[in-house]
């Protein structure tokens, strides 16, 4: 399950006509049943941020979200005041239709969501605001995200978003199947839907991501809802969110590049009327990024190794985050890897670009390690490189500074002649 497995969500996912590739899904919406609609978001630090970044930015800063409209097929970036009225009046609809079902169910008795014509019977029996005392809800579009990737420079075809959002809305479901059908429909170059659930003390995390290619530390290309259904407010969310990110989105590099739509939100619905340990759900947090950050390396363009860079030994964290970045963003190390050659001397190489004053250690006291095997050692050769197995998707390169207790850990994935092949046709 993805983003429906925690309780107080529904999710869909619809062909809305968006993409260039006309059978493909790429429309997902999100929708948090409460009785809480508390929420936290971090977003790209790339300047030219795409509209609906803009937006949800500005959505998010309260700390309350009620839904999370998502479209693939497009980025709506560096579109200028007209990208920022379409993510508007793409809010706008959202609040307009959900309020609308709300109003029909109302008028018609129905106790639950699954009234006819709008998506059938729920597995939780959720309606919207059920738990709010019988007040009906007001849905605000100051109280949607949004959220899209493709394309930069080009604005949406607007009428198919709002006609995608009615398709959405009538499909919105709180089964497994809803929330895979949501994950989907996010993917650009992505080639399976990413998705994690995890279970605290009496409560639910789930989530779904996308991103394959443009990842870079400082986020990725990439689009991130993950839910909850513990009883925590804005606050906590942000913290746990903030650090969880640090951690887990902000060290993995595929190609270096940074994009301008990168958002994750984390919502809350307090419909397990669990109040979590502060610990235990931070933790949950963390791992839920980390398994949707690996799962986004794992499906890195074209790659065919996965690169886990561990460096320890240093003074500081930053530094040895520092040291771990720099190796995982080479170029030649990432061709090394694909060629299955453990050539450590592109390694050593790309160490020694971290200035001193970021982390200082003595050359000929650090030692490498690639899938076990000690090829460096005192700056030089070590164990011959040909002892080196390459015969498996992750590869393991172990760094030591000998110079402290701290370590830090990026993963990245290698470059091949497909990341080329895709990156050249992206547009075309």
């Amino acid at each position: 399950m993805s983003v429906t497995f925690a309780k107080g969500f529904m999710a869909a996912g619809v062909n809305a006509g968006i993409s260039s590739n006309k059978a493909k899904s790429d429309l997902a919406l999100v929708v948090n049943n409460g009785p809480l609609d508390a929420a936290a978001g971090v977003f790209t630090a790339n300047r030219f941020c795409a509209a609906p970044v803009q937006w949800s930015r500005k959505a998010v800063a309260d700390g309350h979200i009620k839904a999370v409209v998502l479209n693939s097929g497009g980025a709506n970036a560096c579109t200028g005041a007209e990208g920022l009225k379409q993510s508007e009046a793409t809010a706008v609809k959202v609040a307009q239709v959900l309020s609308d079902i709300v109003e029909d169910s109302d008028n018609t008795g129905a106790d639950s969501f699954g009234i006819d014509g709008f998506g059938g019977s729920l597995s939780t029996g959720y309606s919207f605001g059920a738990a709010l005392a019988n007040e009906k809800p007001c849905f605000s579009a100051n109280d949607i995200a949004v959220c899209s990737t493709g394309l930069i420079g080009e604005l949406l075809p607007l009428d198919n978003v709002l006609g995608g959002v009615e398709k959405a809305a009538a499909a919105l479901n709180d089964v497994e199947q809803a929330g895979i059908d949501a994950a989907t429909a996010i993917m650009t170059t992505d080639t399976k839907p990413k998705m994690v659930k995890l279970e605290g003390s009496g409560y639910r995390v789930g989530g779904m991501v996308k991103g394959s290619g443009m990842i870079a530390p400082q986020l990725a290309t990439m689009l991130c809802v993950i839910t909850t259904d513990a009883e925590v407010d804005s606050a906590q969310l942000q913290d746990a969110l903030a650090n969880a990110a640090d951690k887990s989105f902000n060290r993995i590099d595929v190609d270096g590049c940074m994009s301008t739509n990168d958002t994750v939100l984390l919502l809350a619905s307090g419909a397990s009327g669990v109040t979590p340990d502060d610990d235990e759900f931070a933790g949950l947090v963390h791992d839920a990024c980390a398994s949707l950050a690996r799962q986004i390396v794992g499906d890195g363009e074209g790659s065919s190794h996965d690169i886990k860079v561990t460096v320890s030994g240093a003074e500081t964290e930053d530094a040895a985050l520092a040291c771990a970045r720099a190796v995982a963003g080479s170029n030649l190390l990432k061709c090394a890897i694909y060629g299955n050659d453990p050539n450590w001397g592109r390694i050593v190489s790309s160490l020694g670009t971290v200035p001193v004053g970021v982390a200082a250690y003595d050359p000929e006291s650090v030692t490498v390690d690639i899938n076990g095997v000690r090829v460096c050692e005192h700056g030089g050769a070590g164990v011959d490189r040909s002892e080196v197995k390459m015969d498996k998707r992750q590869v393991d390169i172990d760094i030591d500074l000998n110079n402290g207790a701290e370590s830090a850990t990026v993963w990245t994935d290698d470059l091949t002649h497909e990341y080329v092949h895709i990156n050249a046709d992206y547009e075309s």
